[in-house]
């Protein structure tokens, strides 16, 4: 039986002894020397383990009790997390190793990182949630403050620490209740405490605080506090990873939750859920308008388009989770393309984040200036780009799961929205032509994601490469 389990939770396994050995090898061979090796070495392993589940893994299976599932729906959010942290990390290497921080701890946290993303859709259980949870997060708080000379990195990390700890703490005392009540922390026996779709009101409270929890971790408004500050102030590299891998996976628990755990009474969640998507619709859409950073304004995004998400998993149904699916892994796409672009702004040899820097680049730039124009609509959902077809999905699950009115605000939020992209194009292509203009781009890495990304958003119209179909597949899983 104990093989069995071993078995299914494998790919963890290699992963944490790979991440446990390279530290001890890296301590004793020459520390930062081998971080250039140590990035090659973990996108490969992600890319490799990426392959591997995708194509051996095949219906349902638990471990341990039913602490840990591997189905449909982890390995489809498996995928997407390891591809996009391989993409970040090969994006990352230049860039750090120039500016003296890549260090062999920064690729090794990220693996650690990744093995709880790892647990955390694929949990059965409280305590399993939990673990998965926090191995995420004390892996992030380390890489937001690795730029130890810099003041607003610390913040970076102190704010992320502190704001983490109190979510950690609503979501303890919200699976306290939870296990109070239902007398089990298996998802599966909570979910049969509530079979007859009424819960008790300490019940309820519990799911109250458990979405508090995971709202922090997916930026929902109004607990998004913490997105501008740790944006801005962590290395750029680092943001680039918060705004994908982390972002997929905390959605995947939170639909995990949802569904395995309170299944049988989505019209209660489900009201909190379409609430917690209008707030972050409009609050990002609103307060992006405003910034001038493009780190902050990208952080902004990020909460407005977790939004979108929610409103598919606030659907409650399989139609709203394959959308959430399906937009997911379109704006994990989006981003790796966006933040290549980001990381290539330098003047002089230094990151530039000031929108107002990209006056006339298109007239400097016009092949990477076309490519931020396709991927900039695409995050406005502009037809007839991917992004667009992210959002149709998302908003059609909504309309047919009787919330008409969310669909519509999620038309009217993405208006709003569709002001910022576009102003980052009329600096590019008709804002003032400055002095100090940025540096023509140099790293081909960076401008080969850039490339791919921006290719993908016109070429993905014709089938969305297939995704259609594994997200629905996933998502039937999911939601028995």
């Amino acid at each position: 039986m104990l093989t069995a389990d071993l078995n299914i939770i494998l790919p963890e396994i290699l992963l944490s002894i790979y991440a446990m050995v390279a530290l001890v090898a890296a301590v004793y061979t020459g520390k930062d020397k081998a971080a250039p090796l140590l990035v090659w070495l973990t996108s490969g392993l992600f890319l490799a383990v990426a392959f591997w589940i995708g194509t051996t893994g095949e219906g349902t299976r638990t471990a341990f009790g039913g602490m840990f599932n591997d189905d449909g729906f982890a390995r489809f959010s498996k995928i997407v997390i390891l591809v996009s942290a391989a993409c970040v990390l090969l994006m990352s290497e230049g860039y750090m190793a120039r500016r003296g921080l890549l260090r062999f701890e920064y690729p090794l946290l990220i693996a650690l990182a990744a093995v709880g993303m790892m647990m955390m859709v694929s949990a059965g259980d409280l305590m399993a949630l939990y673990m998965g949870l926090e191995l995420q997060s004390l892996a992030l708080y380390v890489v937001a403050a690795l730029r130890r000379d810099s003041a607003k990195s610390t913040e970076a990390g102190l704010k992320y620490f502190v704001l983490g700890a109190l979510s950690s703490g609503l979501l303890l005392y919200g699976a306290s209740l939870v296990y109070g009540y239902a007398g089990t922390t298996l998802f599966s026996g909570i979910i049969a405490t509530a079979s007859d779709g009424e819960i008790s009101i300490g019940l309820l409270l519990g799911l109250v605080l458990l979405i508090s929890g995971l709202a922090f971790k997916v930026s929902a408004v109004p607990f998004h506090m913490w997105t501008p500050d740790v944006y801005e102030g962590s290395p750029t590299p680092v943001t680039a990873f918060f705004a994908t891998a982390p972002k997929v996976a905390a959605m995947g628990l939170f639909a995990r939750v949802m569904f395995d755990a309170f299944g049988t009474v989505t019209s209660d969640w489900g009201q909190v859920v379409a609430l917690l998507s209008l707030l972050s619709m409009f609050l990002g859409g609103v307060a992006a308008i405003g910034q001038r950073d493009i780190k902050r304004l990208m952080a902004y995004s990020s909460i407005a388009h977790m939004g979108y998400a929610l409103m598919g998993l606030a659907a409650g149904t399989a139609l709203g989770v394959q959308a959430m699916l399906i937009y997911m892994a379109i704006y994990v796409t989006m981003n790796v393309g966006t933040f290549a672009f980001i990381l290539s702004m330098e003047r002089d040899g230094h990151p530039v984040t000031d929108i107002e820097a990209l006056g006339m680049y298109s007239r400097k730039e016009p092949g990477k200036a076309l490519a931020m124009l396709v991927l900039l609509f695409s995050l406005a959902g502009v037809p007839p780009l991917v992004g667009f077809f992210g959002k149709l999905y998302v908003l059609r699950a909504a309309y047919d799961a009787g919330l008409a009115w969310l669909a519509v605000a999620g038309v009217v939020a993405s208006v709003i929205g569709a002001f910022y992209y576009l102003r980052i194009v009329y600096y590019m292509y008709f804002g003032e032509d400055r002095e100090d203009a940025l540096d023509g781009g140099r790293s081909p890495v960076l401008t080969g994601f850039l490339m791919a990304s921006a290719i993908i958003m016109v070429a993905g119209v014709v089938n969305l490469f297939g995704i259609e179909g594994a997200a629905q597949a996933a998502a039937v899983t999911l939601v028995r």
